[in-house]
């Protein structure tokens, strides 16, 4: 694969362009996977910003994005590939009305073949690789990890009744897992690997202020410590920088320009996803010695 970045430094810079800020470690990552040409593993929290990434990846290099979402019972019809039945089943009327014959052969050409997301960015002809996000694959099963060996090693699909397809320009892959179950081996080997971790303050406050313009210094400096010490606490699931966007945007619309308690309680549903955090989160704050009406 052709080199699309000059270096580390150079992706963080551009997808900065595209208001998406990366680390040191993550834009390394995104480096030696368009360079080397491997598929990318990115792990974290959710919400940290890993599908985003592909999708920044994407509007920097400024090809498409393809993805793929998974989830459990995924089968290879609707990721890889799949026959056009209707179209067969026309086909095999129409030579019968003609009195002709079909064998298999002539059923399954590419004219019936039908592209999923993973064979259409194995074909895609564009001017360049398209970035092919498989999204939350932990949430896949097994066995379609195994349909990716393939895939992923070689950048070829073979379909039995056409041969094996080879990608004249490899896509680059991105491979996102919030880790809710153990990702086989061999899918990892195949990859390069990245954990993403939930962004130090400074870069938080700046994701802040990208994503809700309309809230002023103060309230982000407030949210962004809050939510530091929030995630500090025995929650269920910690708010990530995506929960954190949409409860600064709710305190945003609500006028708010800093925090106060009424206001944080009455915005808690962005960031906690349980009754167990929300009542978590609500005794921080009475814990912390906030009066009632006073600021968070």
């Amino acid at each position: 694969m052709s080199q699309a970045f000059a270096d580390a430094e150079d992706v963080r810079l551009r997808l900065d362009q595209v208001d998406y800020l990366v680390g040191e470690g993550t834009a390394a990552a995104l480096f030696f996977a368009l360079t080397l040409g491997r598929p990318l593993l990115l792990e974290g929290e959710p919400g940290v910003g890993k599908t985003s990434a592909a999708k920044a990846l994407a509007r920097a290099l400024a090809t498409p994005l393809i993805r793929l979402q998974c989830y459990e019972g995924l089968t290879s019809s609707e990721a890889l590939y799949e026959w056009n039945y209707q179209r067969q089943l026309l086909a095999i009327r129409l030579a019968e009305s003609r009195r002709d014959r079909l064998a298999d052969a002539d059923l399954f050409t590419e004219e019936f073949l039908q592209e999923r997301p993973i064979l259409r960015a194995l074909r895609h002809s564009g001017p360049a690789a398209p970035v092919l996000l498989i999204d939350e694959i932990d949430r896949a099963d097994d066995e379609f990890e195994a349909l990716l060996f393939e895939f992923l090693g070689e950048s070829s699909i073979t379909i039995p009744e056409l041969g094996t397809f080879t990608a004249r320009r490899r896509p680059i892959v991105v491979l996102t897992s919030n880790r809710s179950r153990d990702l086989h081996d061999a899918l990892r080997r195949r990859c390069l690997y990245h954990w993403i971790d939930f962004p130090p303050p400074e870069r938080a406050a700046e994701i802040l202020r990208r994503s809700v313009p309309a809230a002023n210094e103060t309230l982000i400096r407030s949210a962004t410590r809050f939510i530091g010490r929030v995630r500090r606490l025995d929650l269920d699931k910690a708010p990530g920088m995506a929960e954190t966007i949409d409860w600064v945007a709710a305190l945003s619309a609500l006028g708010a320009t800093d925090l106060v308690r009424e206001q944080v309680v009455l915005t808690l549903s962005a960031i906690a996803k349980t009754p167990d955090d929300r009542d978590a989160i609500a005794g921080a704050l009475d814990g912390a010695g906030h009066p009632h009406g006073a600021t968070a």
